[in-house]
């Protein structure tokens, strides 16, 4: 039945990302189908393949193997190109050749799509940066850091003296209300000054990496995003902050993203225009050695729903629509009025769902602005500028700073003062989380109604937002996911998780939502890492929340964005970065793959190596196992975060100490040492744990030891501090301290590598940002990982993914938000692009040069 679903499919003829075919006059259905046959035959091993045998049913194929199948195909001259689109809607010889050959003919043509729905190529690179702009760069980079440190520590050393010199609570909190404002506004406001003078009006144009023009737009991007009003996102303050730096807002527009746009002249939304969570609308991308700006324009009206990808030069008009998991590539546009998804974005079947608007006026959200910077003035800040200043006077370790004398750094008191604090901070403070946790969110969660519209910016988004801020620790949920403790620790935060078929990987350490008491996950399902369940649905005035189920016996891969209108149900494989269907039947017994999605098999032979394993006496033995495992990973876990906690704790301390002799400056020096310590622990951290089991190629149970290894380095090392080093010539050298095989001068802005040794990446490549090199996969009870390879002078747009067992060769550009699949190869000097990626036509008739 599944195979028959699939046969059905046929690829849209409106898809813009379909590669133009090439013309072969002498090619026959019958040629193409016997040397299809006989690649086939030869990747997989076998004398003969019928062509009526479908690959995954009959002939035990699986997504791999079709993909080096697809790789064979496009090497040769005398076959159409095929992509994994084209397999999956024609799973057999005889269909797949019968439908090659039909698009390859000469006749009928069909005319090119409008330049609106085709994206456009991207320019050849300039000739690369040398050496000298590199380290330049990297020593300003470098030098900037640390005046920005010793501007913080002077500000701080200052205001701390002027709050301790208040005579009475009343007197030192005033003081620290007072100068917690005059911090708040110096870090919101310093960007922006930065950005005016550094950079000016943005405009559409190139600036070459490393050179002293990218120079001055990282320091503004990274001041941009460091700004404490990024706090207020889904804020009017938010937008107001936007407004400041240039952008073009309109009235009642609402943005939830917390991916700040960085050149914001060139960014445009209409009114009452919402832009929902984990967007990207950055106003700017990375290819080759430039920096490339462009405008992002929204009409009014406009909707861009969750995890949505928006390339420089695109637009939507008045009223448009954009659903989640979507893209607009370069030189897109949507009309007026019509409903786009997929990546790179087509025409939908059928309308978006959004919420009904509800009365949302300039007084509420003026009011809600006022009531949110008096919470953070009088508040938050007063409590950690005090606490902070009574905790420095009170502490035993720190008598030194008011009372001059020999040093306290080589005391036992000391360290076993900074001991005790990091342990206090680690094993009592979570434990007392637990208790918030199990709480404050239920008792909130009694104010808001299922499916029930309210205004935003009232006491019920308050709530609603604050039940989101309380339950998505990032802390928590990394350290119980990959465990059997993720499932009790979610059902405590309020899941409803059914009967739970334990198998000590139920959810990975990667999961968030709007609201968990209306979050439920069907029995047998599992879940990869990366699932986000959107079941809070918003428009520029209003907001509803509705409950999110996904059915049973499910599999659900990497980075996930599940609607509340989810139309999926029992028995279902949603493979990573799929686009879940929000219309039509509810589908069952099937797999998604893609956006928008289409019917792939559930399972393949190969995945189910290991069903063995699942019932009976094995499952018990695997599943004791793993978790004894598994919890000392996670004991591992606290160990190195209260190790990391008491080295910040002593690096603190210290540099206060210090203060009374060295003045200011030791205050700045322990904000850099806090910064290059922590990196250089997590380094050794990393190398540590994987000392004696290296991660590798592996096909393997989740119930082999060699798996409970990948997950314990998953989970222990971090990867937070990597972030500050965006855009810098020093994540680089992270990179190949954590053994990854990269070349020279890469421009790395922001990818992920989850296994970094498994990953080589050649000399002047592009990693744009939210860009993810993804080394693994499971499926149900099976675990594949693999190497990949990104060539030289290789450009990974914002937001793409690859898979494992990948071959990009030198100059090749996967475009924004792809999804480049398991085993796929993509030749030299090629633009792919798509969901999953495909081949695109450099140059199609009609796109934007």
């Amino acid at each position: 039945m599944i195979g028959k679903q699939v046969a059905t499919l046929s690829p849209n003829p409106g898809d813009s990302t379909q590669a133009v075919r090439q013309e072969l006059p002498d090619v026959t259905s019958a040629s193409t189908e016997e040397t299809l046959a006989r690649v086939l035959a030869d990747v997989m091993h076998l004398e003969h393949v019928p062509v009526d045998s479908r690959f995954f049913d009959d002939l035990g194929a699986d997504s791999l193997v079709m993909a080096h199948f697809c790789a064979k195909v496009r090497k040769r001259a005398d076959l159409p190109s095929v992509s994994m689109k084209d397999v999956y809607a024609h799973p057999t010889i005889g269909s797949l050749s019968l439908a090659l050959t039909t698009e390859a003919s000469p006749a009928p043509v069909e005319p090119s799509p409008p330049a609106r729905s085709r994206p456009a190529p991207v320019p050849a690179p300039p000739a690369p940066t040398g050496r000298a702009r590199y380290v330049l760069c990297g020593t300003l980079q470098l030098l900037t850091f640390v005046v920005y440190s010793c501007l913080i520590a002077f500000a701080g050393v200052r205001g701390y003296e002027w709050i301790s010199a208040g005579s009475g609570v009343l007197d030192v909190y005033l003081r620290s209300v007072v100068f917690g404002a005059a911090v708040f506004l110096g870090l919101a406001g310093l960007p922006i000054v930065v950005k005016w003078v550094l950079v000016g009006r943005s405009k559409p144009r190139q600036i070459r990496i490393w050179s002293l023009a990218y120079f001055r737009f990282w320091v503004v991007k990274t001041l941009v995003r460091a700004n404490p009003l990024v706090l207020f996102v889904g804020s009017p303050l938010y937008t107001l902050y936007l407004k400041a730096l240039g952008a073009h807002i309109g009235a009642g527009v609402a943005v939830f993203s917390r991916h700040v746009p960085v050149c914001t002249d060139l960014l445009t939304v209409g009114d009452s225009t919402v832009i929902r969570k984990d967007s990207f609308l950055t106003c700017y991308r990375a290819h080759g050695d430039v920096i490339e700006t462009g405008t992002v324009t929204l009409g009014k009206d406009a909707v861009v729903a969750e995890a949505s990808v928006l390339d420089i030069g695109t637009s939507l008009g008045d009223g448009s629509r954009l659903a989640h998991a979507s893209a607009l590539h370069s030189g897109q546009s949507v009309p007026a009025g019509e409903h786009w998804h997929g990546s790179p974005a087509e025409r939908a079947g059928s309308e978006y769902p959004v919420v009904e608007p509800a009365p949302c006026g300039p007084v509420r959200r003026s009011v809600h602005s006022v009531m949110q910077l008096l919470s953070a003035l009088l508040v938050y800040l007063p409590l950690a500028v005090g606490g902070i200043g009574i905790l420095l006077a009170e502490a035993p370790q720190l008598d030194a700073v008011l009372e001059p004398g020999p040093t306290v750094l080589t005391t036992w008191e000391f360290y076993r003062d900074g001991l005790m604090a990091s342990f206090a901070i680690v094993f009592v403070v979570v434990p007392l989380g637990f208790l918030l946790l199990a709480t404050v969110p239920r008792l909130l969660s009694r104010a808001i109604t299922p499916d029930r519209v309210y205004p935003l910016y009232g006491f019920h988004y308050g709530v609603h937002r604050a039940i989101t801020l309380l339950t998505n620790r990032r802390f928590l949920t990394r350290l119980f996911g990959d465990s059997s403790a993720v499932v009790p620790y979610l059902r405590l935060l309020g899941y409803d998780l059914s009967r739970v078929e334990q198998t000590g990987s139920n959810f990975g350490t990667e999961v968030k939502h709007e609201t968990p008491f209306l979050s439920t996950v069907g029995t047998g399902t599992m879940v990869a890492d990366g699932l986000s369940i959107n079941n809070a649905e918003f428009s520029s005035t209003s907001f509803r929340v509705s409950r999110t189920a996904i059915g049973p016996q499910n599999f659900l891969g990497n980075r996930i964005a599940y609607p509340a209108r989810g139309r999926t149900g029992a028995n279902c494989l949603l493979a990573t970065k799929v686009m879940v269907p929000v219309d039509g039947r509810i589908r069952e017994g099937v797999g998604l793959l893609g956006s928008p999605s289409f019917e792939i098999p559930r399972s393949v032979r190969r995945d189910s190596s290991f069903d063995r394993m699942k019932k009976g006496e094995e499952l018990s033995n695997g599943l004791a196992g793993k978790n004894r495992h598994n919890g000392a990973t996670m004991g591992l876990y606290l160990l190195v975060r209260w190790i990391y906690v008491f080295v910040f704790t002593l690096i603190v301390s210290g540099s206060a100490e210090l203060y009374t002799s060295v003045g200011a400056a030791a205050i700045a020096l322990g904000n850099v040492l806090v910064v290059l310590v922590g990196a250089v622990f997590f380094v050794l951290v990393e190398r540590a744990v994987t000392a004696h089991h290296p991660p590798g190629p592996l096909f393997c149970s989740i119930y082999d030891p060699r798996f409970w290894q990948r997950e314990r380095y998953w989970k222990v090392p971090s990867e937070t501090y990597l972030q500050a080093l965006n855009g810098t010539p020093f994540k680089t050298l992270v990179w190949r301290l954590l053994g990854v095989r990269i070349g020279r001068r890469v421009f790395d802005d922001g990818c992920a590598l989850t296994e970094r040794r498994m990953v080589t990446i050649g000399d002047g490549s592009t990693l744009n940002t939210g860009s993810v090199v993804q080394c693994h996969s499971q499926e149900d009870g099976a675990f594949k990982s693999d190497r990949s390879t990104i060539g030289a002078g290789c450009t990974l747009g914002v937001g793409a993914f690859v898979h494992y067992g990948v071959t990009v060769d030198d100059g090749s550009v996967l475009a924004a938000d792809s999804f480049l699949m398991k085993g796929e190869t993509v030749p030299p000097h090629a633009l792919w692009g798509g969901n999953p990626a495909r081949q695109i036509d450099r140059a199609a008739p009609g796109t934007r040069s």
